[in-house]
């Protein structure tokens, strides 16, 4: 193979990426991801049982290999199965991280991968970093090459995603460039998964880093057995980017590669729910708790804020914990009621009772030019509250926290990380995979783990 391009400098990296080339910053987040997302997708049995319980079927389904954990339970399944089930386990809830430029949630993309592999393989603790900060780097320079137009219809972590779970599995697997161009290439030509699920809450949203997870092992699969794909799968004039975007941004693939890490600028979530809900919910919050307002006094809501809430992201028929998770006006209107959003607020029961959905009647989203210019280096939300006394409250927050702006600490990821777990592991045992995981950077042994993940 002798084409030259963006495609192949990406494979180039992936395949010559080694742990000592990686700062120690790099490497920390990359462990703190890894622990968010298996937080995240342990958590699914608590928090989206309905979910979890068919992720696990499927992946029993199968009747594979049995060489890799399912998260938090007993079921253990093929690498690339396992890498199915966990990517579903790690969206359930809408908790899992997020690249703001890419909008993609690429842990749920390129830990499951990684982890069934490196479990199958017997890979070592900064093996399994350097395959996530492969992936990391892979996928959200995809995702902003393509954004925002990509965003109309299709979901970034889907789609984008399905290049950085293949360049973890290329990198876990320890393909050379050739061999990584193959997968990359194969990933391009599966890449799918449409924003629908925005309009009903249901399980598509979750399935779609799952099928990522999935397609990325096939990928480095195929392209290990000797399969071929496209060269040049993203900068074709038939290729990955002219197809998924409307202004492809061929130059961001590259730049910055291997010295600017994207890596750095992951955020993660503090509220289980859509990332364009957060400063609206943390607006919303500092109203009611400073000026002590009460349901029985709010009038109406209307959130201002960036176009791609109104068109994504507004839905106002929201009838499930999924739908209540990605839509703005639910998540302003029950901060508003409840002072908090947690898991609990978007429990099948709260979402449906009566005093949440008079309240988000009344809630609206408006899309403001100012605002929209804003998006994506921040995500403002100016929400008012209109009283029955005739008093309009204002709050606006720009960056929400967890951003890179407004990082979480260390441990509030680990309190976070504590607080998923709790329904399935004790405290004492939770703490010690904790430590294991965020000790993985310099981790020879990782059998380990896979103990600790299956613990129930």
């Amino acid at each position: 193979m002798t084409a030259k391009g963006p495609t192949r400098e990406l494979a180039n990296f992936v395949s010559n990426l080694g742990s000592q080339s990686l700062p120690d910053e790099v490497t920390a987040k990359a462990a703190e991801i890894i622990l968010d997302t298996l937080g995240c997708g342990i958590a699914a049995w608590r928090d989206d049982g309905e979910k979890a319980e068919v992720a696990g079927r499927l992946a029993g389904s199968f009747r594979s290999a049995s060489t890799s954990t399912i998260w938090g339970s007993t079921e253990r399944a093929d690498a690339a199965i396992a890498a199915l089930a966990n990517g579903i386990l790690a969206n359930a809830a809408d908790f899992d991280d997020t690249h703001k430029r890419a909008l993609l949630h690429t842990g749920s993309v390129v830990v499951p991968p990684t982890l069934a592999l490196a479990e199958e393989r017997g890979l070592s603790g900064p093996e399994i970093v350097t395959a996530i900060v492969a992936g990391y780097e892979v996928a959200v320079r995809v995702g902003m090459a393509v954004m925002p137009t990509h965003y109309r219809f299709w979901h970034s972590t889907a789609t984008n995603g399905t290049f950085g779970a293949a360049a973890s599995a290329s990198s876990a697997m320890k393909l050379d460039t050739d061999r990584t161009l193959v997968a990359l290439g194969a990933a391009g030509t599966q890449a799918a998964g449409l924003n629908t699920f925005f309009t009903y809450g249901d399980m598509t949203k979750s399935l779609h880093p799952g099928k990522a997870s999935f397609n990325g092992v096939l990928s480095a699969r195929l392209a290990e057995l000797g399969g071929t794909s496209p060269p040049t799968i993203l900068e074709h004039e038939k290729g990955y980017l002219n197809a998924y975007s409307l202004e492809p941004k061929l130059d961001i693939l590259t730049k910055g590669l291997g010295s600017q890490w994207e890596i750095l600028e992951n955020g993660f979530k503090f509220f289980p729910s859509i990332l364009a809900s957060h400063a609206a919910i943390q607006a919303t919050l500092d109203i009611v708790s400073k000026h002590d307002v009460r349901p029985e006094q709010i009038t109406g809501i209307v959130n201002e804020t960036y176009a791609t809430v109104k068109s994504h992201f507004s839905a106002k028929d929201v009838t499930t914990g999924m739908g209540a998770r990605v839509s703005v006006p639910y998540c302003c209107a029950v901060a508003a009621i409840d002072r908090a959003v947690g898991q609990a607020q978007f429990a099948p029961e709260r979402v449906l009772r009566k005093d949440v959905q008079d309240v988000l009647a009344k809630t609206e989203v408006v899309a403001v030019d100012e605002l929209t210019a804003l998006y994506p280096t921040k995500f403002p939300a100016r929400v008012t509250i209109t009283l029955k006394d005739g008093r309009t409250l204002l709050s606006q927050r720009d960056f929400p926290k967890g951003d890179p702006q407004e990082p979480l600490s260390r441990s509030e990821i680990e309190a976070k990380f504590l607080e998923n777990v709790s329904a399935r592991y004790t405290p004492a045992a939770a703490r010690e995979l904790a430590s294991f995981v965020l000790a993985l950077p310099g981790s020879m042994n990782v059998a380990p783990l896979w103990k600790l993940l299956s613990q129930t």
